[in-house]
């Protein structure tokens, strides 16, 4: 669910040349995305059917509301800065100091600080205008920060007072970086930590936030990025009085009790491939060039090349490149111009082929576990109710091993590049999570999660909800993802191929407005 610069971080095959049953209240027809010869039947529904699963006890959402008559001023556990500007936008930072459990008596948890920032059109600070809150995608990156008024935060801002909140752990919530994390004395106090910081919690945080930010503790909308979706669908299940509208990009998710990551591999692969193909038609002389990058890895010493932050690429390693490169409308563009420059020149006669620092160094800025470890520690839980994933992506892949088997690709077939999972020896590889190896095993056996959807309030649902779905989503599976709003109560789709997962960021203003017009009836159903 990760993000894709801030703003947003596909499935091609055809499940169905006609509506699911459960969408089939409306249509909405849109371009392709590429260029294909198949046709491409978009849906959009208003109400869905909705279908009784096992009901799941909700957690306890506990925010005093306190005295919210000076709502957005300073006090014991909220401090506002002053105003300041950057073009065309007025911003305004926020601090809250939230329990770190916020099951337990607000005196007995350890706190955090939250982190949020407050922008609108310049002019505007005064006006009453109504709150959006804006949820990352992640798990565990910052909002973005606004240089200017730009894309869908400008346009957010003609009608919004605009909440850009650092889920906990990242940005300047507490962070939990690299760094940071090792004041733990042992891997059992870091997983311990770690545990409040899901999808629960963030809307926990986010309640805390409201009934002292916006006046009367009113309900705000919701607007939710690719993992923030999944944050906002949790808020629906446990806190529905806090919410106004629900905006969703990206970001529906499997909501079955257990470990749901199984299904979603599963799910993914095929797109995955598909994906690979595509590239490779767009670029096959790239093909020689990736089989020529693992081969030399392969019979490197070690089995792989030292990274510059020390840590090692080796061929699987090669093809976690997938993550970033596959499922976003320049990632093509970016895999093909980084391997443009594998190699160094040979300048001096007889010297060495190498692998040019370039690329390595450009390997590890693209991933970015160095500065956003959460992610890796976080991602597969974010699929876990009562269960444990158990490396799940590993453990699916290994079906798939035939075809991702970049060393038997490399001797006659494109090497296939992987999408967004996180493997266990990634741990060993990856310099930066080194030191966090026994922390993510442990993680990965936590059977005890707690529940981050409730399907009976879900079915029962009452808040206008309005949500983007990405017909070739790489991040977000489209058949998982129209599942799941089955049983959300009169959740209205726009199913598109237009654009792919990073749709907010590449065409913010457009989805933005889509969504606000299908709530605010300007957008027919018919």
């Amino acid at each position: 669910m990760r993000r894709t610069q801030g703003y947003a971080l596909s499935p091609y095959q055809m499940f169905a040349t006609h509506a699911p049953p459960s969408l089939s209240n409306s249509l909405h027809l849109s371009r392709p995305y590429y260029s294909s010869p198949r046709s491409v039947l978009l849906v959009a529904a208003t109400r869905l059917f909705c279908f009784q699963y096992h009901r799941i006890r909700a957690p306890t959402v506990t925010c005093m509301a306190g005295d919210n008559s000076n709502a957005g001023e300073s006090s014991p556990d909220h401090v506002a800065g002053s105003w300041y500007s950057v073009p065309e936008l007025r911003l305004r930072d926020h601090r809250f100091i939230v329990p770190l459990d916020h099951t337990l008596d607000r005196l007995a948890s350890p706190k955090i600080s939250i982190f949020a920032r407050e922008v609108v059109a310049a002019g505007k600070e005064d006006q009453p205008l109504p709150y959006l809150l804006y949820l990352q995608g992640g798990p565990g990156f910052e909002c973005p920060r606004p240089t200017e008024a730009s894309g869908w935060v400008q346009k957010a801002c003609e009608e919004f007072r605009l909440i850009l909140m650092d889920q906990r752990g990242t940005g300047l919530s507490t962070p939990l970086t690299a760094s940071s994390m090792l004041q733990f004395k042992s891997a059992e106090d870091l997983a311990d930590y770690l545990k409040h910081f899901r999808a629960d919690n963030i809307v926990n945080d986010a309640e805390f936030i409201r009934v002292r930010l916006v006046p009367d503790a009113g309900p705000w909308t919701v607007l939710g990025q690719s993992y923030g979706g999944f944050c906002a669908v949790t808020y629906l299940s446990f806190a529905p009085q806090g919410l106004k509208r629900v905006l969703l990009t990206g970001g529906i998710p499997p909501i079955g009790n257990g470990c749901t990551a199984d299904s979603v591999y599963r799910a993914c692969f095929e797109p995955i491939m598909h994906q690979n193909e595509k590239y490779y038609k767009k670029y096959p002389q790239d093909i020689e060039i990736v089989r020529e990058v693992v081969k030399y890895l392969a019979e490197s010493e070690g089995g792989g090349v030292l990274l510059p932050s020390g840590g090692i690429l080796t061929p699987r390693g090669l093809q976690t490149l997938g993550l970033s490169c596959l499922g976003t409308s320049a990632g093509f563009e970016r895999l093909h111009y980084m391997l443009e420059g594998v190699w160094d020149p040979v300048i001096v006669p007889g010297a060495p082929k190498q692998i040019s620092y370039y690329f390595l160094n450009a390997f590890e800025k693209w991933l970015a576990f160095d500065t956003n470890p959460l992610y890796a520690l976080l991602h597969e839980s974010i699929y876990c109710q009562g269960a444990s994933s158990r490396w799940s992506a590993h453990r699916i892949r290994s079906e798939y091993k035939e075809k991702f088997d970049a060393i038997k690709a490399s001797k006659g077939c494109p090497v296939l590049f992987t999408g967004e999972m996180i493997f266990p020896w990634m741990f060993d590889e990856i310099h930066a999570l080194r030191r966090f190896k026994d922390v993510a095993h442990i993680l990965a056996e936590k059977e005890d999660w707690p529940p981050l959807y409730d399907t009976t309030v879900l079915n029962n649902n009452k808040v206008p909800v309005a949500a983007a779905v990405y017909y070739e989503d790489m991040f977000v599976n489209f058949k998982l993802a129209t599942e799941t709003a089955s049983q959300i109560a009169g959740i209205r789709l726009w199913i598109t191929n237009e654009y792919m997962h990073s749709g907010l960021r590449d065409a913010g203003v457009r989805v933005f407005e889509h969504l606000m017009g299908m709530l605010n009836g300007k957008k027919p159903l018919f």
